[in-house]
């Protein structure tokens, strides 16, 4: 199982981006799903998570500005990123709880994947 993150870059405060992560391979079911950043010198914090239920939950620091989704049909989740502001600036992270296919089959395994990261940088 792999997760692709993409839709980062530059963008000016006030502005908005939107992050996509799809998730690909063997998968039988997906779990919760989130985005995590780290910004230069901090920990990683959650940013917002969704559970297979369409629950939401988000830092306080994003409420009401940011939004977390997901396409069940496309294995992707998303992040709508409006407001930003230059404390947004991070490597925004997506992560996955996902059951997949063992080889051979009947088995499923369950594990955590994460996918490689997007900077997004907000600056005039």
């Amino acid at each position: 199982v792999q997760l692709q993150a993409s839709g980062g870059g530059l963008v000016q405060p006030g502005g908005s981006l939107r992050l996509s992560c799809a998730a690909s391979g063997n998968i039988f079911q997906i779990n919760d799903m989130g985005w995590y950043r780290q910004a230069p010198g901090k920990q990683r914090e959650l940013v917002a998570a969704i559970t297979s239920g369409g629950r939401t939950n988000y830092v306080d620091s994003v409420k009401g500005r940011f939004t977390i989704s997901r396409d069940d049909a496309k294995n992707t989740v998303y992040l709508q990123m409006n407001g930003l502001k230059p404390e947004d600036t991070a490597v925004y992270f997506c992560n996955a709880d996902v059951r997949y296919r063992m080889i051979p089959p009947p088995y499923t395994k369950r594990e955590t994947f994460w996918g490689q990261g997007t900077l997004v940088t907000v600056s005039s």
